[in-house]
């Protein structure tokens, strides 16, 4: 009897708390999901981040996690394999542009929504091909937003928009690709603090050095992959190992 009134005393409190307050509440315990890794916690921490945008649809913060959240689940479902993954990241990256764009629009000043957004459009890339999204009219889209978030604040979220710039004009196909803007992209980011132990950014670069082709970036490719084998994380040791092979 105790707990029935308790679970109805919770129930009427929350129908009872302020729309931003809920949302407030329901945020702070979806941040400590995403903070805790792993699919499953990313996965209950989009279902708080829905119930936090649902209480307060015009709250920022929300949509930009919210994004970022699902982007981050298509992630992990792309690197772990899981079966579906493809359709995972088609799905999870349509929501995340869609989350990423309504926060874009409640603070165009802030550089979450847009860097979310192109981060969102490369999952779904993922998932339906580079092509696709091409085709769709998403690249013009995506090189504003990361170009956008470059402008407000390069070094958020650890220089992500740098990098992400640099891997953009990296992985487009011909005759949209532009080399010589990635490399630049890339050795800026290779200036900051945050390149020392990204074993993902080691790779990008190596990738595109193999592709501009010469012995001196031939060696410094191999060098950056040897030691982004080191990597704890499964994904990135087995990439680079891969790519390690073709210099044998």
């Amino acid at each position: 009897m105790k707990k029935l009134r308790w679970g109805l005393f919770l129930v009427a409190y929350l129908l009872l708390l302020p729309g931003g307050l809920l949302a407030q509440n329901y945020l702070a315990e979806a941040d400590a999901r995403y903070d805790a890794g792993g699919l499953e916690n990313v996965k209950q921490a989009i279902d708080l981040y829905l119930k936090a945008v649902e209480s307060s649809p015009n709250d920022y913060a929300a949509n930009w996690k919210c994004a970022r959240a699902y982007r981050e689940y298509g992630n992990k479902a792309k690197r772990k394999k899981v079966e579906g993954w493809e359709a995972i990241c088609k799905d999870y990256g349509k929501a995340g542009m869609q989350y990423a764009q309504k926060a874009i629009e409640l603070a165009p000043e802030k550089p979450d929504g847009y860097y979310y957004y192109g981060l969102s459009v490369g999952i779904y890339s993922d998932g339906v091909s580079i092509l696709k999204a091409l085709q769709e009219g998403l690249k013009n889209k995506t090189q504003s937003s990361f170009e956008k978030a470059y402008e407000l604040d390069k070094m958020y979220n650890e220089a992500g928009p740098i990098l992400s710039l640099g891997r953009f004009w990296s992985v487009l196909p011909w005759p949209l690709h532009d080399r010589k803007k990635a490399l630049e992209y890339y050795r800026e980011f290779q200036a900051t603090p945050y390149f020392a132990d990204n074993a993902e950014a080691k790779i990008f670069v190596a990738e595109l050095l193999m592709k501009l082709k010469g012995e001196e970036n031939k060696s410094e490719a191999k060098t950056l992959l040897t030691e982004a084998a080191q990597s704890d994380d499964p994904y990135f040791k087995d990439w680079a190992d891969r790519l390690l092979q073709s210099f044998k």
